[in-house]
């Protein structure tokens, strides 16, 4: 067997797969195994020979399990969180203003005055407003500011769902050790004015929007800045359907372009001034101005984590250069990665980094010969972009545009060409002097405004972007494959059949229950209620948890991408068990997904186009039994009390959907289930009404349920206290196994011919970073609440 190079293309796949081992084991290793495995993968990466490939993959390990581990290790403990901290430091990016709250990256200082498990971290804090809107001084943030302020403060926690965010890994990736909010904003105490580079960010950024009155301002300021705080939802939306993400903000395409631009500026002077060969060769002077030119790009950009990631690669190829070493495209990617894992093994856990270098591996490798045709080189890196990427994308986003080719035919050039270097331009001319920049902005915003009403006319298109649900852990290896398969040579045979290979990807099995089989998902939307029924053929949802103004929307942050997931592509029915914020706030979203007509909700509730549930109707679905128990005729309308109680019944089972109903109610529905069998609360699964509240779950209807299961939905650490100690232990002495979402994640429970069978999204998808198996393994600490300052 012949070695390896120890920098070359099998040492970098040997320490990506190293590293993604690390990190996607359930748990980390004990720091100690890692460090007695560090020595042998140092030994066998430099000295080694046949086996040489042991000590990257070694190596990738160890540095991947002891970030992840300090990255843990460093959060907020246990013991110390929901409690008041006084600290100082320093807004480290662009505020977020928003309608009610202003959100913010603050670094805490580095000296002895400040909280021992906060000195020099990273938190996450929002200024709110007050409870009726009146100001409280937010306005004043600005970037490059230091402030003192009293903050309360949690350990990084997300909710669990399929397609949805992992909030916990990106907190892990970014090193984020809390996230908390300003306790008292007119007690918070400026002590050193805006300063630095993002207090200049912020400055250009204000520069634009008084430069440009038109709504294009917003974009640029993304393309020049990076700033994307303006823009909207709907734009995001126009972005991921028409596939130009990638193009909006300062991304690797881009300093890679701005790069190339200083090479070729460079490569000028040196030819019409060859003089100056004789000092420095021109490929060297190339080389050190693409580099130059990447690393002041990335700073205009706030060195956010896709330019780093591609300076990194540019150094690596400007070194090769300049020290006159020869290496191919493979070599010199093989050598960024090796730099980009060695310096932070966490970048693997964003999409970024698979993107970018998959991207120009595909590339590299179809297209060996570009450049000889612009316009055939165009047509074919977006050809090639498109198939290799699509495995990647459908992976990582669950959806896949399928206009994203033809946008890109025209998005990239224009762009590319003509707006980011207006914008550039302008920021330069800006930088120089005031007010000097704003006829180039203006330019941008001119050539950028008619390509972007197009794109928003073909985003409009039903047809503009696939969503894919979720598939198992085999789908991308296979798809992948199936893309090396496809673009492989023209002339090899077999190749259509490739395509077979994207079917486990493009359309997973969904799995849906038999006829007279059921599936409940309690999907995880924090402190509310949103519940999936799916029989064999169709599907049911009750309730679409909470919505905020200006803020969290679970309908559309949560619940539509679940749905997804899932592969719903349609809701037969919309119970919204009654008008409270928690239980329809985020209905209006999920009703913009996926319309339907109907639409089920207590009389009263203000459910526009809703019918009213009536206790007594029924209706039956692939031999699964729907039947309403509350509220009866002409009950008013109560608030929880008038909640939608629906009992679904199949062949294995039943469960008890319940709203927010109290203990009143529930005695009654106890009544009735006595004097007429057809309305009996038995049921095999109960949903504890009302998030576990003191005010419900009655004894009499606990014992009258009967059930296995009780499922409780809320956000973990409310502010009520849900689930109260003592109903879960009311439920439990009644043999119910209790599980809720704020534990668990998405909740899943199977009615099939085993009997109800219960799977938690948290323990199906294990990950290190779970934080709450981290609270569950963490020793019992202080009481919430307490009140941590410095002497």
């Amino acid at each position: 067997m012949v070695g390896i190079a120890p920098f070359g293309k099998a040492a970098a796949l040997a320490l990506l797969a190293g590293t993604m081992a690390g990190l996607w084991l359930p748990t980390f290793m004990a720091a100690g195994y890692l460090f007695a495995i560090a020595p042998v993968a140092g030994i066998a990466w430099w000295r080694g020979r046949r086996g040489r490939w042991m000590g990257p993959l070694l190596g990738g390990f160890v540095l991947a399990g002891l970030h992840g581990a300090n990255a843990l290790a460093i959060q907020l403990p246990p013991a110390l969180e929901g409690g008041d901290f006084e600290v100082s430091g320093r807004i480290v990016d662009l505020p977020d203003h928003q309608a009610r709250r202003t959100s913010y990256l603050f670094r805490i200082a580095q000296d002895h005055s400040q909280p021992e498990p906060l000195r020099g971290r990273l938190v996450r804090l929002s200024w709110y407003d007050d409870f009726d809107g009146s100001p409280t001084g937010r306005d004043r943030l600005r970037a490059g500011q230091e402030w003192t302020q009293q903050v309360r403060l949690k350990a990084p926690r997300g909710l669990r769902n399929p397609g949805g965010a992992d909030s916990e890994k990106h907190a892990l990736a970014r090193r984020l050790v809390a996230n908390g909010y300003v306790r008292e904003p007119g007690a918070a105490l400026l002590r050193r004015d805006a300063s630095g580079l993002h207090a200049w960010r912020e400055s250009m950024a204000d520069q634009i929007s008084m430069s440009i009155p038109s709504e294009s301002g917003r974009f640029i300021r993304a393309l020049a800045l990076g700033d994307t705080r303006l823009l909207a939802d709907e734009d995001w939306r126009t972005l991921r359907a028409t596939g130009l993400v990638h193009l909006v903000a300062i991304s690797g395409f881009h300093v890679g372009l701005v790069s190339g631009f200083f090479a070729l500026f460079a490569g000028a002077i040196w030819w019409v001034l060859p003089s100056l060969a004789r000092r420095l060769p021109r490929p060297t002077a190339a080389a050190i101005a693409a580099l130059l030119g990447a690393a002041g790009y990335a700073a205009i950009a706030g060195f956010a984590l896709p330019t780093v990631r591609t300076v990194l690669m540019i150094a690596v190829i400007a070194g090769l250069r300049i020290f006159r070493r020869r290496a191919g495209a493979f070599d010199s990617m093989a050598l960024a990665a090796i730099v980009l894992l060695l310096a932070d093994p966490l970048s693997v856990l964003g999409a970024g980094f698979w993107l970018s270098f998959a991207g120009v591996a595909w590339l590299v490798w179809c297209l060996p010969d570009a450049g000889r045709n612009p316009l055939r080189d165009l047509f074919s890196a977006q050809g090639v972009a498109t198939l290799g990427l699509l495995p990647l994308s459908a992976m990582l986003f669950g959806e896949a545009s399928i206009a994203g080719p033809l946008t890109n035919l025209l998005a990239v050039p224009w762009w590319s060409l003509v707006v980011v270097p207006l914008s550039l331009l302008g920021t330069a001319l800006e930088a120089m002097q005031a007010g000097l920049g704003g006829w180039a902005w203006r330019a941008a915003a001119w050539c950028f405004a008619p390509s972007w009403s197009l794109f928003e006319r073909v985003a409009q298109s039903p047809f503009s972007l696939l969503w894919l649900p979720e598939p198992r852990w085999f789908a991308l290896p296979l798809a992948l494959l199936g893309a090396f398969w496809l673009l492989l040579p023209r002339g090899l045979p077999g190749r259509p059949l490739a395509v077979l290979l994207w079917l486990p990807l493009l359309w997973p099995a969904r799995n849906l229950p038999a006829p007279g089989e059921f599936e409940l998902q309690v999907l995880d939307v924090g402190q509310g209620l949103s519940v999936l029924v799916r029989t064999s053929n169709r599907t049911l949802l009750y309730d679409a948890g909470p919505a905020a103004a200006e803020g969290f929307d679970a309908g559309e942050r949560v619940v539509v991408p679940s749905l997804r997931a899932l592969g719903v592509g349609q809701l037969d029915r919309v119970v919204v068990s009654h008008g409270d914020n928690d239980h329809a706030g985020g209905f209006a979203a999920v009703r913009a997904a996926f319309p339907t007509e109907d639409v089920i909700a207590p009389q009263g509730a203000g459910i526009d186009g809703s019918t009213t549930c009536v206790g007594g109707e029924e209706w039956a679905w692939d031999g699964v039994r729907f039947r309403f128990l509350h509220p009866p005729k002409y009950f008013p309308y109560l608030g929880n009390e008038a909640s939608c109680v629906l009992r679904i019944e199949g062949d294995h089972g039943s469960v008890l959907l319940t709203g927010d109903i109290g203990d009143v109610v529930e005695r009654d529905l106890v009544r009735r289930s006595r004097e007429d069998p057809a309305a009996t609360v038995a049921a095999d699964v109960a949903l504890i009404a009302h998030h576990g509240s003191g005010g419900s779950s009655d004894p009499s209807f606990v014992e009258a349920t009967a059930a296995e299961m009780a499922l409780v939905s809320s956000g973990h650490g409310n502010r009520f206290g849900h689930p109260r100690a003592d109903v879960v232990e009311r439920w439990r002495l009644h043999g119910a196994r209790v599980s809720g979402t704020a534990e668990g994640g998405a909740l899943v429970v199977h009615m099939g011919a085993e009997g109800p069978h219960l799977e938690t999204r948290r323990a199906s998808h294990p990950r290190a970073w779970d934080a709450a198996r981290r609270l569950e393994q963490a020793a019992a600490g202080p009481p919430a609440g307490l009140s941590y300052r410095p002497d």
